[in-house]
């Protein structure tokens, strides 16, 4: 059962984490006809992206440890994260030059917030929509990563609790081959310390890992199977890690598949403060 002080942290955290997203919004809503898009992303959006991990770390008690940053390569590329908390769709933003999200194009009807997603130029995509909605999206990746920008999709599509079975979709195997650029895979443990649909936040260092490229020109069978492979198996990594380090604080269901802590082959790591 979560103490007291770690549920009124969560809350305290979640009322300033919209309330900051809010004043943001609102004062940056002027602007946005005004700024070039490239400056009002530097000025609002990478600031928002501060202050929640900002807030996150003095409320809460969360950090991050980011590894193998020396793996992102220069100019285009197709990012493929692993997705398991709201975490990541902000905090993973700061790692990349020109960075263009896939999204559900739902979003994009969100008054002000679909503005601004709007002068972003991140990529909706309408998930019903079949074959039409994926050439469409292919479109404007193909066009975004003639620019030099870096496209990030979830390849499960949505968030998946920590340590669930994965379920990969078609649709980045389709990106990969269709914008000819290297893919960038990333395995994290966000959802152990942000789980989804909870208000709950737990204190400790979320860790993420990128890992080494996988080049173009791979089958799209071969692909999924590198991708999924590496990603799988540098999370289930990560979540060992952390079940040993947030010891009884790790969710209930989870503390079976607690671990001595595996740290990463990859280079040393950076930590977020």
């Amino acid at each position: 059962m979560e103490s007291a002080v770690t549920v009124l942290r969560s809350i305290a955290f979640q009322i300033a984490f919209y309330l900051a997203t809010t004043l943001y919004l609102l004062a940056f809503l002027p602007l946005l006809p005004l700024l070039p898009r490239r400056t009002l992303w530097r000025l609002g959006v990478l600031s928002w992206v501060r202050t929640n991990v900002f807030l996150l770390r003095v409320l809460v008690g969360t950090r991050a440890e980011f590894r193998g940053v020396e793996n992102i390569p220069d100019g285009p590329l197709l990012i493929a994260a692993k997705h398991q908390s709201a975490w990541e769709t902000f905090a993973l933003l700061p790692l990349f030059a020109d960075p263009a999200f896939i999204l559900k194009r739902e979003l994009m009807h969100i008054p002000v917030f679909g503005w601004f997603a709007a002068k972003a130029r991140m990529i909706p995509v309408d998930r019903k929509g079949g074959s039409s909605a994926m050439r469409a999206m292919t479109r404007r990746a193909i066009a975004d990563i003639g620019e030099g920008r870096q496209i990030l999709i979830f390849p499960e599509g949505t968030r998946r609790p920590a340590g669930a079975a994965p379920d990969y979709k078609f649709g980045v195997a389709h990106l990969y081959s269709s914008l000819g650029a290297p893919c960038l895979p990333i395995a994290l443990n966000s959802g152990l310390y942000w789980p989804r649909r909870s208000l709950r936040r737990r204190a400790g260092t979320i860790l993420v890992e990128i890992l080494p490229p996988i080049p173009p020109g791979l089958g799209r069978a071969a692909f999924m199977a590198r991708l999924s492979g590496d990603i799988e198996t540098a999370s289930d990594r990560l979540l060992e890690e952390g079940l040993a380090s947030l010891g009884d604080d790790a969710p209930p269901e989870l503390r079976g598949r607690a671990a001595a802590p595996v740290r990463s082959p990859l280079s040393t790591p950076v930590e977020n403060s």
